[in-house]
């Protein structure tokens, strides 16, 4: 019964720290820099108010794109290229990451976001994941009308990405975000509790074994 406990206590905490871990990829050898590299593959900039609507239909483009039969060495890169960009960016799960320009966390979500409407509109030319990919772009069309998106813009709307040039959060503004300080001090909170929780619950065991 405790040892079942125990092993709750502790994945609950890896949990937490998952949240926390930025994957060391070899991706991690390119930070962003002024200059930026070029030596991957360009991706065009996608617009703020794209930003919404590609997140909302992030889960079915990145699904589509994993099954895809008919890809090429380009595709898989910028797929690969979108999924290691969302890790770095905390899987969108920061507050205000797709809709505050001021989160320090906006211009990565750009960045993965550019990279998964990139690889929805490669999908469109692929035999058999063009119907599918027409689907999901005439609902994005759909939502953006809807909600009056198209022409929402801010300072990272024309910025353009490679998949060489991994855009990781500007850790240096977090504590000037309120939202993004708060969820990272609340969730850093978890995390201690949890582990003094679990040092707490095995002590007693580790002293009658002695």
């Amino acid at each position: 019964m405790k040892s079942s406990r125990a092993i709750s206590l502790l994945s609950t905490a890896f949990a937490a720290a998952a949240f926390f871990y930025v994957p060391a990829e070899n991706a991690l050898a390119h930070s962003r820099s002024a200059s930026g590299s070029h030596a991957g593959l360009d991706i065009p900039e996608i617009a703020h108010g794209e930003m919404a609507v590609i997140s909302d239909y992030r889960g079915r483009i990145i699904g589509l794109a994993s099954r895809a039969v008919d890809t090429n060495e380009p595709f898989r890169r910028v797929l690969n290229y979108a999924e290691i960009q969302y890790s770095y960016c905390l899987w969108g799960r920061m507050p205000g990451t797709v809709s505050d320009e001021q989160s320090p966390f906006n211009e990565c979500a750009h960045a993965y976001l550019a990279a998964t409407k990139a690889v929805l509109l490669s999908m469109r030319e692929m035999p058999r994941e063009a119907v599918a990919a027409g689907e999901i772009i005439s609902a994005v069309d759909a939502d953006m009308v809807r909600r009056s998106l198209a022409l929402i813009t801010c300072r990272f709307s024309g910025e353009a990405f490679n998949t060489a040039d991994v855009v990781k959060p500007r850790w240096s503004k977090v504590p000037f975000h309120a939202a993004s300080m708060a969820s990272l001090t609340g969730l850093a909170a978890l995390f201690a509790l949890l582990v003094f929780a679990l040092g707490r619950f095995l002590r007693p065991k580790a002293q009658s074994s002695e």
